[in-house]
């Protein structure tokens, strides 16, 4: 299992670069709360939003999870505890102040970062007073359609 990234899989890495080129800054792979122990894939400290990506295999997706063919027992109860815990991880950290975003590792990336892009942009300072507009968007667009 040494293989299995922790941080920096290739779909964070993807959707770090996207909203570091819209010139939002983060934070990588921080408890959010001291003395808990799970990190956040992106953290807005001063917007107070945290981003998680989940693995579909590691945390069951409906579209894409298939279960192993070996010790079938094992991983239906892994899986099962991972989706727990990330029930319990949402509640503690919504009930903290935290504005949680999840998604799924096979989510467009560009979709991704437009979401964050839209929680955490009305939330920073504006430059001189300045009235925030979101960069690079069509807000009259319709959104693309799910690929």
């Amino acid at each position: 299992m040494r293989s299995n990234r922790g941080r920096d899989t290739k779909p964070e890495l993807r959707v770090r670069r996207l909203v570091h080129a819209r010139g939002m800054r983060y934070r990588v792979n921080v408890r959010p709360i001291p003395g808990f122990r799970r990190t956040a894939d992106l953290l807005f400290s001063k917007a107070r939003v945290i981003v998680l990506i989940d693995g579909c295999f590691w945390h069951g997706c409906a579209v894409h999870y298939t279960s192993p063919k070996t010790n079938r027992e094992f991983w239906a109860a892994k899986i099962q505890q991972n989706r727990a815990r990330d029930v319990e991880t949402v509640a503690l950290l919504e009930e903290e102040g935290w504005r949680v975003l999840r998604f799924w590792e096979h989510c467009d990336p560009v979709d991704i970062a437009d979401a964050i892009e839209k929680a955490v942009r009305p939330t920073l300072p504006t430059a001189r007073g300045m009235k925030a507009e979101p960069i690079g968007c069509d807000v009259t667009a319709e959104p693309s359609p799910a690929q």
